[in-house]
């Protein structure tokens, strides 16, 4: 069932995952196994717990591949060996809550060790691919191995449209290290450790496809960035990763490592936070030229304009008469004449707008910020306590100068209001006393009730205001005010009555 206004195809439409509003959550772990009796559960109430949308899981030991949605309502596309009788080892999956499985596009398992799924987000012509990844260890000895996981990664890369968003992440048993000299472009400095084998195939290969790596871009502490800890517990490598196509970077909100999830691995759980956030697309037309027309209510400079268009006017009138049949043509001519009257006339108007900081005051604050670094950077108590006394006397000048720089604006725009009241220049007087006046509104006055008290709830706010008007408004109801009003009208009416008769007895004397 479809309602009114809404069609077949809208009603069979993905709800979309990610959106311009809402954040989403997506997460990797490496979780050893989930061949095992209750893991499964295990990863799904973490997953409830952090409020993941998509886990990607590394090794999770499951055969062949296919589609299980779990007693708890989440939904598992996994992939694995796929001979029969084949090991319980490598396998990737997908854990998709609720809303992302409303998203849910289409998936492919490509391999033990790669998977992907295509969800709808906000933009119908954008779509989210994540891909799950389990790279070979750094210590593999066929290097073959590594040669055709990365291979088959890149024809999957390949395979994804350039307007979409791509999301790669799993264990890739890569070191990037905090060094990212030739990798400015994908890498920040924050990665822990030292690049190795690994970490030099997994940067070319963000390199070549503008993936920027995640855990070396956003600053964390230690016990953040660390996803995998060394069976000595001592040790810690960050070889767990989630990547981003680089156009859309400013999506990407946050990665980093939950340490408290907890399914009994040596891997600490991965997240990351997206929102879509598009470029805002500018128009080519250029931007609306504002000329000072105010300048026209000078005489002189009003008849030097009608001079000017005249003259520009005359010469263009039998060309427009040749060509009358293309109104665009005319169109034209007639709006460049103007254009060009008004730029050489009364010029462009320049933005009233101005910081009233000047220059001065901000050279003084920058003097007062190297007083501060010569504070900080001092070692000898008597050497702070000097450098200290320096910064407070630049703080003073500080003040003392923007002190001076607000009256002077002020007592600017109030010569530039008196003149514009002398002119008769309503527009320019009200523009220059809303700054005078500045942006800030009064809030509104609390409600109180009839004892004077403030009242805050909503519902007694309306109910206040209810009364009020019922009192106001109510004629048959009247107040000691209206009554005290109403005998005040009553006396005035009687000695007007009475004046009435005295002054009706006087004129049939007279008459008399």
């Amino acid at each position: 069932m479809t309602s009114n206004s809404e069609s077949r195809k809208e009603a069979a439409r993905p709800t979309p995952l990610l959106t311009t509003r809402r954040t989403t959550r997506i997460a990797t772990w490496n979780v050893q196994t989930m061949y095992q009796a209750g893991k499964t559960l295990q990863v799904a109430r973490e997953m409830k717990k952090y409020k993941i949308q998509v886990l990607g899981i590394s090794e999770a030991r499951w055969t062949t591949s296919g589609r299980v949605r779990l007693s708890s309502g989440e939904e598992v596309l996994y992939s694995g060996h796929q001979e029969e009788g084949a090991p319980h080892t490598l396998g990737v999956v997908l854990m998709l809550a609720p809303e992302a499985q409303r998203a849910l596009i289409g998936y492919e398992a490509i391999s033990p060790r790669i998977i992907t799924a295509k969800f709808a987000t906000k933009k119908k012509n954008i779509n989210l691919n994540i891909i799950q990844c389990y790279a070979p260890t750094n210590d593999e000895p066929d290097v073959e191995k590594k040669d055709n996981y990365y291979r088959q990664l890149q024809a999957v890369l390949d395979g994804i449209k350039d307007r979409d968003i791509t999301l790669v992440m799993g264990d890739f048993n890569a070191k990037v290290g905090g060094d990212n000299a030739g990798y400015e472009d994908i890498m920040g400095k924050h990665g822990l450790g030292q690049m190795n084998d690994n970490g030099e195939r997994f940067a070319e290969m963000c390199a070549l496809n503008q993936l920027v790596i995640g855990g070396s871009v956003f600053p964390h502490k230690r016990i953040h960035k660390a996803t995998w800890i060394s069976p000595d517990h001592v040790t810690e490598n960050q070889i767990d990763h989630i990547c981003i196509n680089k156009k859309f970077r400013r999506s990407w909100m946050d990665v980093r490592v939950m340490r408290g999830a907890d399914v009994y691995t040596d891997h600490q759980l991965v997240t990351t936070t997206v929102r879509l956030r598009l470029k805002k697309h500018h128009s080519s037309n250029s931007a609306r030229v504002k000329f000072n027309v105010g300048m026209l209510r000078d005489e002189e400079v009003r008849t030097r304009f009608q001079i000017s268009l005249t003259n520009r006017f005359q010469p263009l009138q039998g060309m427009i008469e040749e060509d009358e049949a293309d109104i665009k043509s005319q169109w034209e001519h007639y709006s460049k004449m103007w254009k060009d009257t008004c730029e050489e006339v009364v010029g462009k108007k320049k933005s009233q707008h101005k910081e009233w900081i000047s220059a001065d005051t901000i050279q003084k604050i920058e003097d007062r910020k190297k007083k501060k670094k010569a504070r900080n950077e001092s070692r000898t108590r008597a050497g702070k306590a000097k450098a200290q006394k320096e910064y407070t006397a630049a703080e003073k000048e500080v003040k003392k100068g923007i002190k001076k720089d607000k009256k002077d604006y002020i007592d600017n725009l109030a010569k530039e209001a008196e003149e514009a009241a002398g002119q008769g220049n309503l527009k320019d007087l009200y523009m220059t006393t809303k700054k005078l006046a500045g942006k800030f509104q009064q809030t509104d006055k609390p409600v109180r009730d009839k004892n004077g008290d403030p009242i805050t709830t909503t519902d007694d706010q309306m109910k206040r205001w209810a009364e009020h008007f019922k009192e106001l408004l109510n004629t048959g109801h009247q107040t000691s005010r209206d009554r005290t009003a109403h005998q005040h009208r009553q006396a005035h009416k009687g000695g007007n009555q009475e004046s009435h008769n005295v002054t009706k007895k006087w004129k049939s004397v007279g008459a008399r």
